[in-house]
């Protein structure tokens, strides 16, 4: 589906974006922050990063139709402004969307939230039973999420096994 298209090219197109002047700072970190609910500073910011994503992503009028979203209070009412993993569950139910256990087969464009409170993109479809391919913010080429070893938005193998479960945003 080409909204869901949209939605993996915005969040591959940031990977490469670091943290600049010390952990968690930096200007594109505060553009993410921004499109929470908390005023920027230096926090751990992997649902910020999915918030921004989102917030770009509502811009495209095929996908404000799939939505039935028309204006600015509509899609702001409508988006995540969340900076926390975990509550990504209760949006997506608030929003009525599908949100999937880790059994699920993982779809381009699903959200996935990680046991270790942390939340990024998938960017393929999964193809086999063990592992996902992401877009995450707040990570390392390790894969390490946390306040002091994230340092800025990184495409990554994750196992299955590591997922808490899967938003669908479209069917």
């Amino acid at each position: 589906m080409v909204p869901l298209k949209r939605l993996v090219e915005i969040a591959t197109r940031e990977v490469g974006v670091q943290e600049v002047g010390g952990n968690n700072r930096g200007p594109r970190i505060v553009e993410y922050q921004s499109a929470t609910w908390l005023k920027p500073a230096p926090w751990p910011w992997c649902a910020a990063f999915i918030c921004w994503i989102i917030r770009e992503w509502l811009k495209d009028a095929e996908v404000q139709a799939a939505y039935s979203l028309t204006g600015t209070r509509a899609i702001e009412a409508w988006r995540p402004r969340t900076a926390g993993a975990f509550d990504f569950e209760r949006w997506a139910k608030e929003k009525n969307l599908r949100v999937l256990p880790r059994t699920a087969k993982a779809k381009a464009g699903d959200l996935v939230i990680f046991d270790f409170s942390h939340i990024g993109i998938v960017i393929k479809d999964q193809l086999g039973t063990d592992s996902i391919e992401t877009v995450e913010g707040n990570t390392n080429a390790a894969g390490q999420r946390d306040s002091t070893a994230g340092d800025g938005v990184w495409r990554k193998r994750r196992p299955v096994s590591s997922v808490r479960s899967f938003i669908r945003l479209l069917s």
